[in-house]
């Protein structure tokens, strides 16, 4: 099934652009050992992953110390960014989609590392909504709605590339189509677009 006139894209970051599983396993097994976390396994942190870190520390039952975990956590991140790669395919697609479609990101990961990770291909994106603690994330429709305020388009020009049952819900909250990521992190809910591979977009997607 083909998708037709859209004008915007918004990705997901982890799990859709780039492969960050074993950088979040070191930083999760720093924050294990700093603040005496060892009887929550990375596996109980990793399937929470979608929405903001600090309400997946919420979900695990964590009531101390939050800011200080996620500062324990990004710092190990950003100390690993080597193990951070983009998957295979996603540079050349991006550049090959920009052509014709605005490219944007909605992540829940924090501005600081979400730039250090795309470095220099930060020009492919015309807007990169981030995880902040002033406004709700993920799955909440409010930075997609910003992005679409931002860029003055309608919402039936966008669709939202996710890996994830949150980012699904993330698009439906926002009343915008939906693109599964099957190479990504989540399990397939037999969503009504999918791709297997991110070069896939470029058959799916038709202007």
């Amino acid at each position: 099934m083909k998708i037709i006139n859209k004008k915007v894209l918004i990705f997901d970051l982890d799990g859709v652009l780039i492969n960050s599983r074993y950088n979040m396993e070191l930083s999760w097994k720093s924050v294990q050992e700093v603040h005496n976390l060892h009887n929550i396994h990375f596996n109980e942190y990793f399937k929470n992953i979608g929405i903001p870190f600090i309400n997946i520390l919420k979900k695990l039952g964590i009531k101390k110390d939050l800011k200080k975990i996620k500062k324990t956590y990004q710092s190990k991140s950003i100390e690993e960014i080597n193990k951070i790669k983009f998957f295979k395919n996603t540079i050349t697609t991006l550049k090959y989609l920009k052509k014709n479609y605005i490219l944007n990101i909605l992540t829940s990961k924090d501005s600081i590392r979400t730039k250090k990770f795309l470095n220099t291909h930060l020009n492919l994106f015309t807007i990169i909504e981030c995880d902040n603690e002033r406004t709700k994330g993920k799955p909440h429709p409010n930075k997609i709605n910003k992005i679409i305020k931002k860029l003055k388009c309608n919402k039936s020009d966008c669709i939202y590339v996710g890996d994830t049952h949150i980012d699904y819900k993330t698009s439906k909250n926002s009343r915008i189509d939906f693109i599964y990521a099957q190479w990504g992190y989540g399990k397939n809910f037999n969503y009504k677009y999918k791709c297997k591979d991110i070069k896939d977009l470029r058959n799916l997607l038709i202007n």
